[in-house]
């Protein structure tokens, strides 16, 4: 993996813990976030030793979404089109499990992170949202995909359209989380299940994954190729720039609809 410091990696046998490290800014990703990101999955998947990896954020935050500095800066192209999408990851086909281990916020991006990991373990105070409507934008990093495949509409429809948040315990209600267990237990309990699957044989491991996925899967390049356009139009609207600028300047937007 290139060296970075924006996303760390580190090894505990079978398992590769991979931390997004921006807490400064509530690990909001950027560009050099996204390609680290994608250079950590692809040790993950390349590294024979490595069976399951966990991800995780450093700080109060798991991460706040896309950075909307680097959205104004012109760095969109590369963090959510790039191989893989948002990360290199949110629509990467893998062989190997990644289990998300969340606290704080998981919003925007982040939640849709967790939304591409096969496992998710949560702390009490954990909250998840997709907000991008308040910012002129669509959940377009897998966030309105995944929620429409696993939830019903109307649920579907009030996350995205309000841009309101769910705590830990309702997400785990919904199916959206396996586990809410206190902070202090997050990283074991995170350490605990990775080490229960990698105890697993590797080969069996990897068909239940792609079984699991098989369903989920079918049309799914079309459904990424609406999903893109769809958020190719938004970003480059007058809405999404007003978001932008509006949420750096603390205000409410002022929309154009154009």
């Amino acid at each position: 993996m290139a060296s970075s410091t924006s996303v760390l990696f580190e090894r505990d046998g079978p398992t590769a813990t991979i931390t997004l490290n921006r807490p400064s800014r509530r690990n909001a990703i950027d560009a050099e976030m996204s390609a680290a990101l994608r250079a950590a999955i692809s040790e993950l998947e390349g590294d024979d030793d490595l069976r399951i990896g966990s991800l995780r954020g450093a700080g109060p935050a798991f991460s706040a979404g896309m950075d909307l500095a680097a959205f104004e800066r012109g760095e969109a192209e590369d963090i959510l089109f790039g191989p893989g999408h948002l990360g290199g990851f949110v629509s990467r086909p893998r062989r190997k499990p990644v289990i998300a281990s969340v606290h704080g916020p998981a919003l925007a991006g982040g939640f849709e992170l967790v939304l591409a990991c096969d496992l998710v373990v949560a702390a009490e105070e954990a909250v998840f949202g997709l907000p991008e409507a308040k910012i002129g934008l669509v959940a377009g990093a897998g966030g309105a995909l995944r929620l429409g495949q696993r939830l019903p509409h109307a649920i579907v429809n009030e996350l995205l359209l309000t841009g309101g948040t769910i705590d830990a315990d309702r997400a785990a209600s919904l199916g959206l989380v396996n586990r809410v267990v206190p902070a202090g237990e997050l990283e074991d309990t995170a350490r605990s299940l990775a080490r229960v699957i990698a105890s697993n044989a590797p080969l069996a491991i990897e068909a239940s994954l792609a079984l699991a996925a098989a369903s989920r899967n079918v049309g799914s390049d079309a459904l990424w190729q609406e999903n893109d356009r769809h958020l190719r139009a938004l970003l480059s609207s007058d809405d999404a720039a007003e978001g932008a600028r509006a949420f750096a300047e603390k205000r409410a937007p002022i929309w154009l609809g154009r």
